[in-house]
């Protein structure tokens, strides 16, 4: 029988060494004593091999020798780098002092940094943590457990202040709960408003209702833990110790007695505008362009929409309103009318972030007051606005020696004070040369002062405290249950520049 093979061809063949099949793994029959003395392989990765069997190279494949390496660690080159084994055969460890004496984790060790020495694990992608199956159901209902004793504070917070004396609804107890935890972070952090508190100087964009005052109905917990307790406390307060009055307290009980007669003989303000007046105001509304002017001053149909329910004024509407405080003052000096104006001067919106921001010298206030002296007033008004957020009024009283301030808010405004006695130091310094005396000067900040029960009538109040201010009256006689009325009242007011003559 022929044959092809020469002789001595098998003999030769018999001591060659096997090379690597075409699939990249070494032949099965292997002998191990020519591999070199290196750590073993754990057995869970030669349980996962032969669990699932992979067609060609493995995941693993990718970190593991070359042909060349396999074949030099056959041929015991002593030279080649420690490297794992491929393929799907089993691989005989090393004899048993290595793997005996060696622990579990420090094998793992040894080979992912002898892997990731050589950078052969940077295509191996890591295992993604998988969430809980439940996870988005338990987030859900943590939000909504969350969302539910939120309400149950706020409920328990609106019946404490019912009995107290608020009178308006619910919801209007939520905007005005979200509103004083805005006010409360800008006020304490002295943060930049939020997005969700839109410029007041922003014109409006849409002739929709617009909702400036709207804020996330997410309050903090813990700011409705305060307030409440801050409700409850007031029901605590151990009742007032007994006095004897002094000379200063009787006359005090008496000008409060005078007052609240006054009160009681005064009408009441209506609830709404007499037909007439009401029809002028709808036609008002229904108006484009500018509405009305006063002075330098004017308004058109998107700034007169402001006045609607629900919205916050901006800059024009006060800024209007002021300068007719400021006409009606100029022109009711007549000492025989029957009722007499103080002499007022109306700073406008603009005044007090020059005060604020920049200063009486770089703000070049002076200029301000080139033509008129302010100390020969009565009363200076001056309306704030505090953070772009929330309006607020104030005063400088001559005739009474009095710093004042009022918020809707009752919030701490002793920056006003501090402002406005600086102010008045700085313009007493320019214009008559010498330091102002602030002796017998108070601070006046009545705890008296009508407080809004929602998060967007301070605009309205702000203007009702100065122009009662500029008729000399000590008290105000109207509240968040009027607002409906003197908005209206307001809508009239600047559509003809006068004030309407009723209570």
């Amino acid at each position: 029988m022929k044959s092809s093979q020469k002789p001595g061809t098998s003999q030769a063949a018999s001591q060659q060494p096997e090379r690597p099949n075409q699939s990249g793994s070494l032949p099965s029959q292997a002998p191990h004593l020519a591999l070199l003395s290196r750590l073993p392989i754990p057995e869970e990765l030669h349980k996962a091999k032969e669990s699932r069997p992979v067609l060609g190279r493995s995941r693993l494949s990718s970190s593991l020798p070359s042909r060349s390496e396999s074949s030099n660690a056959l041929n015991g080159n002593g030279n080649s780098p420690p490297s794992t084994l491929t393929g799907h055969t089993s691989v005989t460890p090393v004899p048993s002092t290595s793997k005996e004496h060696i622990q579990h984790n420090q094998s793992y060790d040894f080979i992912g940094s002898s892997v990731h020495g050589r950078g052969v694990l940077s295509g191996i992608r890591p295992r993604r943590s998988r969430d809980h199956i439940y996870a988005r159901v338990h987030k859900a209902k943590v939000q909504e457990d969350r969302k539910k004793d939120r309400e149950e504070l706020v409920q328990e917070l609106f019946h404490f202040k019912r009995s107290t004396g608020y009178t308006s609804d619910f919801e209007s107890f939520k905007s005005l709960i979200n509103y004083q935890a805005r006010l409360e972070i800008l006020e304490r952090h002295a943060l930049s408003p939020s997005p969700s508190l839109t410029d007041l100087r922003a014109k409006q964009s849409s002739s929709g209702r617009s909702r400036r005052h709207s804020f996330s109905d997410d309050v903090d917990p813990d700011f409705l833990e305060r307030a409440l307790r801050k409700a409850k406390k007031s029901f605590e307060l151990p009742p007032p110790k007994p006095f004897s009055p002094s000379h200063d307290r009787l006359r005090l009980s008496a000008r409060h007695r005078d007052e609240a007669i006054e009160k009681r003989l005064r009408p009441k303000l209506p609830k709404v505008l007499p037909p007439d007046a009401d029809t002028q105001v709808h036609a008002l509304l229904c108006k484009k362009g500018v509405i009305s002017k006063v002075a330098r001053e004017s308004v058109n149909d998107r700034d007169l929409s402001r006045l609607l329910p629900g919205q916050w004024l901006n800059d024009e509407i006060i800024n209007f309103y002021g300068a007719m405080i400021l006409t009606r003052s100029e022109s009711n000096r007549d000492p025989t009318a029957k009722r007499k104006m103080l002499d007022v001067h109306y700073f406008s919106t603009f005044f007090w972030p020059k005060l604020k921001n920049e200063g009486y010298e770089q703000g070049r206030l002076a200029k301000w007051t080139k033509k008129i002296d302010i100390f020969s007033k009565d009363v200076i008004l001056i309306p704030i606005n505090h953070n772009n957020s929330h309006w607020t009024g104030a005063a400088i009283n001559f005739r009474r020696k009095r710093i004042e301030s009022y918020d809707s808010m009752n919030l701490d405004r002793h920056q006003v004070f501090k402002a406005l006695r600086s102010y008045l130091d700085s313009e007493h310094r320019n214009k008559r040369k010498k330091p102002f005396d602030f002796t017998g000067w108070q601070n006046h900040n009545p705890e008296d002062t009508p407080q809004q029960e929602n998060g967007y009538d301070c605009g309205v109040f702000t203007c009702q405290f100065l122009e009662s201010l500029s008729k000399g009256e000590e008290g105000f006689y109207f509240s968040q249950r009027d607002m409906t009325y003197l908005r209206r009242r307001m809508i009239w007011e600047i559509g003809h520049a006068k004030f309407l003559d009723s209570p």
